[in-house]
């Protein structure tokens, strides 16, 4: 059976650990940053960052983010991607510990609440993903274009439980 773009979004997605964040100041100034992440049904994506980061203070006045997510150690001509368009900010207290729960899956050293918190340095952010797209390379036969597109697909929420990654 042949893959959906949607199952190849959430493959990428899966397989990766860090994503390019890209925000902007209140001037529009662009900033863009690697960020390590942990993503819920390939919708929310949660990484811990310093709130005194550019581009945590970035979000702090402009919560559109942009992000990519892709392998860069494969072949050039080979590459598979993902990009989203989002809405970002730091996690509030009342929803912490469940954003704690999906950052700290499957990594080795979780980081606690506590750590995130009062004067902690660091804090849980999180980004909703509002488009998903895939790039489409030149010589797709899906690529009318030619060149290296992108397409916008639906990423549905997963069958495995709690939807985690």
């Amino acid at each position: 059976m042949t893959e959906t773009r949607a199952e190849q979004a959430s493959r990428v997605i899966g397989a990766s650990t860090y994503m390019v964040l890209a925000t902007a100041d209140e001037t529009g100034t662009p900033w863009a940053t690697p960020v390590y992440y942990r993503s819920r049904d390939d919708r929310e994506f949660f990484w811990v960052s310093s709130p005194e980061a550019r581009h945590s203070a970035n979000i702090a006045v402009r919560p559109q983010v942009a992000i990519t997510i892709f392998d860069s150690s494969v072949v050039p001509g080979t590459a598979e991607a993902v990009y989203l368009a989002a809405t970002a900010a730091e996690v509030p207290p009342d929803a912490l510990e469940d954003g704690a729960s999906v950052f700290n899956s499957g990594i080795a050293r979780s980081i606690p609440v506590e750590d995130m918190t009062g004067e902690a340095p660091f804090r849980l952010y999180r980004a909703v993903a509002t488009e998903h797209y895939v790039l489409l390379r030149g010589g797709d036969p899906d690529n009318a274009r030619g060149a290296d597109d992108r397409l916008r697909v639906d990423v549905g929420p997963r069958d495995q439980p709690g939807g985690m990654r």
